[in-house]
Parts: C-alpha cells; structure tokens; sequence
C-alpha cells in the first residue's frame, strides 16, 4: 500500500536528487525567461498602480488553494511598503458564508462591490487562468473602474482569452509548481518597482515645491 501511495520512496536516492536538480534548473531559467519577456510590462504595470496608489487607491488580492496563499504575500508586499492592501481570500468566515449561501464563484466578485471602486487595484491570481470566481472577480473590478492585474499560467485560459486583465502575466508552463513560483518572482519585482516609482514621484515632487 505504501509503495502503491508514494511511488517515488521506491526511488534510488541518486534520481531523487538529479530529479531536484532538474526541477531547480528549470525553475531557475523558467523565472530568468519571464523576466526578460515581461519587462516592458512589469513597468508600465508599475506605473499604473504607483498612479493608483497616489490617486488614494487599495489593492484587492484574490486567488483559489495556493494562489490564495499568493494573494496573500501580496498584499503582504504592499503593506511592507505602507501600501493599502487586503486579500479577499483571508477572511475564512466571510469566504464560506458567501460560498454556502450564495455560490462559491461570487466569494470575490461580492467583496469587491461591497470594498472597492474606481480608482482601486484588483489583483487576480490563478494557475490555469479559468477559476470561475477568479474570473467573476475580474469582470466585477473592470465594472467598477478598477485597474486589472492578472497572474495566469497554461496559456491563460479564459482570463487571456476574454481580456479580463489590463495587466497580464502569463506564465508559459503547465506545471502548477513552476508557474506558482514564476508568479512569485514576478510579483516581488513588481512591489519593487512600484516602490521604486512611488519614491521617484516623491523626490519629483519635492523638488518641484522646492
């Protein structure tokens, strides 16, 4: 039974550590590989969201199981920097109550009517790109005039397909491992440079008081 659970304890311990090599070697070049590609992007995103935030906007984050977790070093990132941030999948209370009795794919779309509005973030993460309540999320931010941000992977699936992002990301691999992890550099370096801008327009405006 055991062997038949975790095959992979039947392994020579040499595989297991040429499999760990390899999986760290494509991680690597995976996230080195999205960088260079979505430079452009990651800067103009940048720039939206340093603009929102100086407009007196927050940053909504939502996403499903791992992605959640995602949302919420998110949000985490943008509080560091004394960002206004709130991840929509942390409150486990409201989550379920809406999920039980109204349906699980409105647990993103209801908060957002209730929390946000023009001027604000949202910012949607999901592996495969077609989350129903992930999506709801979207459609709900773009009616209220929210700057969009996407985080996908496998193509995109219907957040590329339906543009339910002005901002997306996708990460060119199937692998829910890789993509989350290519997501994370991602992410990190775009809390960098919107710190990074936000501290330009500062010292800019500092000196044009001056």
């Amino acid at each position: 039974m055991t062997e038949t659970l975790y095959p992979f304890l039947r392994r020579d311990p040499l595989d297991v550590t040429a499999s760990t090599v390899e999986k760290a070697r494509e991680s690597l070049e995976l996230r080195r590989r999205v960088l260079d590609e979505m430079e452009g992007p990651l800067v103009a995103c940048a720039a939206a969201l340093a603009a929102a935030f100086r407009g007196g906007g927050r940053l909504f984050t939502f996403g499903n199981g791992g992605s959640s977790t995602d949302a919420q070093s998110v949000a985490d990132l943008f509080i560091g920097r004394g960002l206004p941030a709130v991840s929509l999948a942390a409150d486990t209370a409201l989550v379920t109550a809406l999920g039980n009795d109204v349906g699980f794919e409105v647990v993103f779309a209801r908060q957002l009517a209730a929390l946000g509005g023009e001027g604000d973030i949202a910012c949607a993460l999901s592996t495969s790109g077609g989350s129903a309540n992930v999506l709801r999320g979207l459609e709900r931010a773009a009616g209220l005039r929210m700057v969009t941000v996407g985080f996908a992977g496998s193509g995109g699936g219907r957040m590329a397909e339906e543009r339910l992002a002005e901002h997306l990301f996708v990460i060119p691999s199937s692998s829910v491992h890789r993509i989350q992890e290519a997501q994370a550099t991602l992410y990190h370096v775009l809390a960098e440079l919107v710190s990074a801008a936000r501290e330009t327009s500062s010292h800019q405006g500092s000196a044009d008081a001056g």
